[in-house]
């Protein structure tokens, strides 16, 4: 798997709405761009797409911008990632055939190896909260299981 721009930007845009959840106060997408280095017309297009996913709620006006739809510890790299880039998965192979229906030799063996490989990316990347890559970030999660 392959994490694309896209995933990474909203990941980055989120972790940085985590920073400073604290404020409870909307944060302008320039701002957002400004913090984290990444192009605000860019930007702008994934944070309506995390809005849509409901990780995100939007204000608009004087003071508006975007802040976090949920707390850190309950939003997932998985979800970000996700709501961006659609479905994890290890390729596009389509589903395991079901009852020995294979049309090719091996093939049902493969798209089953595939199929867990998905599973895997997305539990392993569900394992990592916003609020984990704060602890990350403030240096506050121990070293051990930062390399884990």
């Amino acid at each position: 798997m392959k994490v694309s721009t896209r995933g990474d930007y909203a990941s980055r845009a989120l972790l940085s709405l985590a920073l400073h959840a604290g404020q409870q106060v909307p944060t302008s997408v320039r701002d957002i761009a400004e913090r984290t280095g990444l192009p605000q017309p860019y930007l702008e297009q994934i944070l309506l797409a995390l809005k849509g996913a409901g990780l995100v709620r939007s204000k608009r006006g004087v003071g508006g911008g975007y802040i976090l739809a949920r707390p850190p510890a309950e939003i997932t790299l998985g979800q970000i990632v996700s709501a961006v880039d659609g479905p994890i998965q290890a390729g596009d192979f389509g589903e395991p055939h079901q009852n020995g229906a294979c049309d090719h030799e091996g093939q049902c063996v493969l798209l089953s190896v595939w199929s867990e490989v998905g599973q895997h990316m997305r539990r392993h990347l569900d394992s990592f909260t916003l609020a984990d890559m704060v602890e990350r970030a403030n240096g506050t999660l121990p070293a051990a299981v930062a390399l884990a």
